[in-house]
């Protein structure tokens, strides 16, 4: 004959299993994809650059390097100079590096004052290469829990295709003071500071020596059998 469990036991058994059951269920709520972050669009200001050359020659602009922990979609923030950290559930709509180069080139575009200007990966004839390294693009939390300062620090190079030969150096560091403790408030300050970075290296770029056209060898041989 089979043991029969007590009324007592049987209920025991059904809270357990129904325990076990949520718990699973918990657990698979923690590991899912989750909640789709909120995208914010980078839209700094830029226009027309005075006080500079025209420059009738062309650019290429390469990908800015950096380092892993800017090199994301996430919007970072320093706590302390050796902690980094990023906004929770918000993130820009692509990698740092490519909004930074996109931003640089919309500089040129909107300074009227170049022939051409284009991601180095085009294959344009570029009589100049800009290439950058991407120090900082962070809220920095001086005191927590207040409205944070934004920096964007860019070490640009200016070089000849050719050789890569260095032209001229530039550090371009930019600050924005958030209003608000709030993202909404952050993005409008990287705009500020990115838009202020974008602008320098623009009218430092326009500024760079003509280029000096390379003396082919064929012309070199015709100039030798005229003689």
């Amino acid at each position: 004959m089979k043991n029969a469990l007590s009324p007592a036991l049987s209920r025991r058994s059904i809270l357990l299993a129904g325990a076990a059951s949520l718990a699973l269920a918990g657990c698979a709520s923690m590991i899912g994809p989750g909640p789709a972050p909120q995208l914010y669009v980078l839209r700094p200001k830029l226009g027309p650059i005075a006080d500079v050359p025209e420059a009738a020659w062309q650019l290429g602009v390469s990908l800015p390097t950096a380092a892993q922990s800017l090199d994301t979609d996430r919007i970072a923030l320093e706590l302390t100079p050796e902690t980094m950290d990023y906004y929770a559930n918000a993130a820009w709509p692509d990698r740092v590096p490519v909004i930074v180069q996109r931003t640089l080139l919309e500089g040129f575009e909107r300074s009227g004052k170049i022939k051409a200007a284009a991601r180095d990966t085009e294959g344009m004839r570029a009589d100049y290469l800009l290439q950058s390294d991407l120090r900082s693009f962070e809220a920095r939390y001086d005191v927590p829990d207040t409205a944070p300062t934004i920096v964007v620090d860019i070490s640009v190079k200016l070089l000849k295709p050719e050789g890569r030969e260095i032209v001229a150096t530039l550090r371009s560091r930019h600050t924005a003071q958030a209003s608000a403790n709030s993202v909404p408030a952050v993005v409008a300050a990287f705009d500020e500071a990115l838009g202020e970075a974008a602008e320098e290296i623009a009218a430092w770029t326009l500024k760079a020596p003509p280029p000096v056209a390379e003396t082919s060898e064929i012309d070199t041989r015709h100039r030798h059998a005229r003689r």
